[in-house]
């Protein structure tokens, strides 16, 4: 450069460093334009690649939310119902409901019938019964009845154990129907003939002459339905019997009734089990078979009788047994139900979320 400065002209070196100094500006300018072009493609790949992560949060939002909405189906439609049904309690009036509506609500309905309906079942029964609970798919959802006493899923090392429900009532007028029920049957099936069939004796005659049909041992048997399979369950008059099937009922129990109030039951199960008792209070009410099975024959006992088997160490078991679950069931309805103009209503969710993060 410096043998060409010494060999050019003034002029065409001027010339020649104007040339470069223009040349210099234009790379630059050039340079400054493929950044800027960098930029603006860097800027655009990252858009592209939020928009494909946002897009994935979204699928993967809507898979979640099919998932659970899916895993709630099944989990619906893998339900079991198991209502242990203690005799002489409307069992088989509220029983009738199931079977009328499980065509139309989608369930099935099996009747537990045990060997001179024994209530309680061998250990491989047992073991043979919780399977069929669990295992038996072609029969989900399901409702089970019988009058079998409260069996512990978990002992089977079950996961998912059954739903159990049940009703019970004040233990001497349960008495005084089974009484008359053995002797007279009902307006159910009027024409089958009855094991103490021909008997006459009235209730007050039995308790007067000390027999054994109503004798305060026949008091116990809502206590056992509810302790369960536990030998000390059936040891009439046992404390820990009492103190366990208290502890199922408020433990186990979805919803515990009293046959006196059986329509607030009923309407209770069909606000939290929709899948089975959908219709059931409309039923309940308007239906033929949802009224009460009533015992033919039935006198009510007199106080003096009522009186005598109130003295008895049995009776003020299961009446305790029976003003807990009465109580226990009254709370549940106080929260769940109100009445206006005679009327009762269910109350309306009464609940809601907030404070929800992390936000999106």
């Amino acid at each position: 450069m410096g043998l060409l400065r010494v060999m050019m002209p003034p002029k065409l070196q001027l010339l020649a460093l104007l040339a470069f100094a223009v040349a210099m500006f234009f790379l630059e300018n050039q340079i400054q334009k493929l950044e800027e072009s960098r930029g603006k493609l860097e800027r655009a790949i990252a858009r592209h690649e939020v928009r494909e992560i946002e897009q994935r949060h979204t699928q993967d939002g809507l898979r979640e939310r099919d998932s659970a909405a899916a895993l709630l189906s099944n989990s619906e439609d893998d339900m079991v119902i198991i209502y242990n049904r203690v005799p002489k309690t409307a069992s088989t009036s509220f029983t009738n409901i199931a079977y009328d509506l499980c065509g139309k609500n989608h369930y099935h309905v099996l009747h537990i019938n045990t060997t001179k309906n024994n209530p309680v079942m061998s250990i491989q029964d047992q073991v043979r019964f919780v399977k069929n609970v669990t295992e038996w798919r072609e029969m989900k959802p399901a409702f089970y009845h019988g009058h079998v006493s409260f069996l512990d899923f978990t002992k089977f090392g079950v996961k998912r154990k059954p739903i159990y429900i049940n009703v019970i009532r004040d233990p001497i007028e349960r008495l005084v129907s089974y009484y008359y029920f053995l002797r007279f049957g009902d307006d159910y099936r009027p024409g089958l003939r009855r094991r103490k069939q021909g008997d006459k004796k009235t209730f007050d005659e039995c308790v007067s002459a000390g027999g054994s049909d109503c004798a305060p041992e026949k008091l116990w048997l809502q206590i056992p339905f509810f302790c369960g399979h536990y030998s000390e369950c059936w040891n009439v008059g046992s404390q820990w019997a009492l103190e366990q099937a208290k502890y199922n009922l408020v433990n186990e129990y979805m919803l515990v009734g009293v046959t006196e109030e059986l329509e607030d039951f009923v309407m209770m199960l069909e606000a939290a089990l929709p899948r089975f008792f959908k219709g059931a209070t409309e039923l309940y009410k308007t239906g033929k078979k949802s009224h009460l099975r009533k015992t033919s024959e039935k006198k009510p006992p007199t106080k003096e009788s009522i009186a005598k088997l109130q003295q008895s160490a049995i009776w003020k078991m299961e009446n305790e047994f029976y003003e807990f679950a009465l109580e226990q069931f009254q709370f549940v309805r106080a929260h769940a139900v109100r009445e206006k103009d005679g009327e009762l209503y269910l109350l309306a969710q009464n609940f809601f979320y907030e404070k929800i993060y992390p936000k999106n």
